[in-house]
């Protein structure tokens, strides 16, 4: 992987950015909103377009160069002006070198008739890493995918249908590459039918090669000093070109859902609290069964989280979303309470021995350092405030969660029901209705159900298969003493220790395979404290710990919930048996791709298996859930969307049927 850098600017005596990278400007120096507004927004017909979405559509725009998000804000304000309250505005963007916040606030400066919308952009342009990053704006009526790195290593990886398209690279005398034929044949590729297209060049090459992926372009007047811009439709994938590679079919969306918008979910903690928030915030009705008095009371239930992340420096596909749902958590975060919900404090992991220390070498040079960088023992020891045996790793945008607060936030939607005490024991599908019964009594029911209950979906008939495990974990409750107070950021090494929230530090935590009982036991606190003197015997004196007897300590247990492959399960579920009759010649020929659709259980989808990463990955995992319901793009690259998806073990199994008969 390849560490993002900021763009570098200049600014010009009117307060103007310009690219040192490709010597051009970001917008005209003549008026930049207005050659938005008539190159972009008018040449795709977007006002018509927006008046005529109705309640719950959408329309989703592409755009090559988010740069300064000129772009977008102009989009976002029109959208405002002119679709109905129940319509949604999805922008997809493609930017190698995103501009900081700090530019970004500068540059934004200068169009003061955006500030509404460019306000909200900049409270949520935290945490912008490379990759696929995700904001929520405008309560989840506007959402904007920003894709963070090369166009042609992102826009491949992107599964999306694009009604209409803005191409705002720098020039192509500048910037060639975003000029190229293997660019537009993924914008074709993209491309939903009678998809729109506009830019600012006229320039001969450039249409013949966007004509030659499938558009039909033309000239047209240009403005200020443009003589000419072109604009065009997409009439479909040339004949002569080779065809594009299609969706393997069980990893293909299923078919959208027709009628009422309703789904349950069952689990109140954060997958399934993300859930609902993202199906709500997208007009859906949701039933949230949870089978506790209470939201967040299992895993999802300690008092302090870590937004902490187990990266690979090599771009594996958990890599790819833990860098991707750290950005997503990060930004859904200022929404609550700073230092009661949660705080920034930053996330230091020690490097406790070598293989560590090494890990470490690679991962720095790996990522840019505003999302981590190395500290020697001295600077580690001044920036938590306390003797540490070791430097580490530095995580400065990490820190704690309380995770029942997110969960309540997210689950406060006022078309989220939480019906607590409904424990589902079966479910059965009637009338094209999915219902939860307990016994005789039906809980409720929908079209959709969506299993994010932990271990606990096993329990169903139809997803006893997937191959989850409990991890039982503990946590020691700790109180905050006026020499533990100087404690200023999470530690991590073994185990972890977080600055006290509410007069109480947390400390953990355990992992236990065999260990089925909740109760809290006495040798996991004394493992608990052995934890906290690896990471700072300064702070187990400073809190008075080795004092206490090990039976006085408090704290919960609860279990985690993980798979195989370490990879959260996440999306539609097909039918087992049926799975492997549709699939069975991979077993034979793993290279078969049969064109049999996949059978899939109508309106069943899993959302489970976060394991010990639930604050990074099942915020995002939400979303991605409601991307595959919805027939959205989706927040993830398709190799991730696939490395998550619920059919990889079946699909596994079938293929090493072939090497067991081998």
């Amino acid at each position: 992987m390849n560490p993002v850098s900021h763009a570098q600017l200049d600014w010009d005596e009117q307060g103007r950015p310009h690219s040192r990278v490709f010597d051009d400007v970001y917008f005209s120096d003549k008026s930049g909103l207005e050659e938005t507004r008539y190159v972009f927004l008018e040449q795709n017909r977007l006002q018509a377009r927006f008046a005529a979405l109705p309640v719950g559509g959408r329309l989703v725009i592409g755009e090559t160069g988010f740069g300064t998000g000129l772009n977008f804000l102009c989009a976002w304000q029109l959208f405002e002006q002119h679709a109905v309250a129940g319509a949604r505005l999805h922008f997809v963007s493609v930017e190698k070198y995103p501009l900081s916040h700090a530019d970004l606030q500068r540059a934004l400066a200068l169009w003061p008739e955006l500030q509404p919308f460019s306000e909200q952009l900049l409270a949520q342009y935290i945490a912008i890493h490379q990759g696929f990053q995700r904001l929520v704006l405008d309560n989840g009526r506007v959402t904007l995918t920003l894709l963070i790195g090369d166009a042609l290593e992102q826009l491949p990886q992107l599964d999306a249908q694009i009604d209409a398209w803005f191409l705002d690279g720098f020039a192509p005398a500048k910037n060639p590459d975003m000029w190229s034929a293997e660019l537009f044949a993924e914008l074709a590729r993209l491309a939903a039918p009678g998809s729109t297209i506009s830019t600012f060049t006229s320039t001969g090459w450039v249409r013949r090669l966007i004509n030659a992926a499938g558009f039909k372009m033309k000239r047209t007047p240009g403005i200020g000093h443009k003589w000419e811009i072109l604009r065009g439709e997409f009439l479909g994938w040339p004949a002569q070109a080779p065809a594009a590679v299609a969706a393997k079919p069980w990893f293909a969306r299923p078919a959208p859902i027709e009628g009422e918008r309703h789904a349950m979910v069952i689990g109140g903690g954060l997958a399934g609290c993300a859930t609902a928030a993202s199906l709500a915030a997208r007009g859906w009705r949701v039933s949230l069964l949870e089978r506790h008095g209470g939201l967040a009371q299992e895993a999802s239930g300690n008092p302090q989280g870590v937004l902490y992340l187990k990266l690979s420096a090599h771009g594996t596909a958990l890599s790819q979303l833990i860098l991707s749902g750290f950005g997503h958590t990060r930004r859904l975060l200022e929404h609550l309470h700073r230092g009661v919900d949660w705080d920034g404090c930053g996330v230091l992991q020690l490097a406790f021995d070598a293989k560590e220390a090494q890990r470490q070498a690679q991962l720095a040079e790996a990522f840019a350092p505003d999302l981590l960088h190395l500290l020697d023992r001295d600077q580690a020891r001044q920036k938590a405030g306390i003797d540490l045996p070791h430097g580490g790793l530095f995580f400065p945008q990490g820190g704690w969660v309380h995770p029942p607060a997110l969960c309540e936030w997210q689950a406060a939607h006022p078309l989220i029901t939480v019906l607590p005490h409904h424990q589902a024991l079966e479910l059965q599908r009637v009338d094209e209705q999915w219902q939860a019964r307990a016994g005789e009594r039906v809980l409720a029911s929908a079209s959709v159900v969506v299993l994010a209950g932990a271990a606990e979906i096993k329990q169903f008939a139809f997803s006893a298969d997937l191959p989850l495990k409990r991890i039982r974990g503990q946590i020691t409750r700790l109180t905050q003493t006026p020499a533990s107070a100087a404690l200023a950021t999470v530690v991590c090494a073994e185990g972890y220790v977080a600055p006290a929230r509410l007069g109480e530090h947390t400390l953990g935590a355990s992992f236990d395979f065999n260990n089925q009982d909740l109760t809290p036991t006495v040798a996991e606190h004394a493992g608990n404290l052995q934890l906290l003197r690896e990471i700072s015997a300064d702070l187990l004196a400073r809190l008075g710990a080795d004092a206490l007897p090990a039976e006085q300590l408090e704290g919960r247990a609860a279990f985690r919930c993980t798979s195989p492959d370490y990879l959260p399960i996440v999306g539609p579920l097909a039918e087992h048996a049926a799975f492997q009759q549709a699939y069975a010649v991979l077993s034979k020929d793993a290279r078969q791709v049969p064109e049999t659709p996949c059978p899939w259980l109508p309106g069943v989808y899993i959302n489970s298996g976060h394991g010990s990463r639930g604050l990074i990955t099942a915020p995002l995992c939400g979303e991605l859930l409601a991307a595959w319901l919805t027939d959205e793009p989706l927040p993830v690259p398709s190799s991730v969307a696939e490395a998550c998806h619920p059919n990889r073990f079946a699909l596994r199994a079938l293929v090493r049927g072939k090497a067991l008969k081998a």
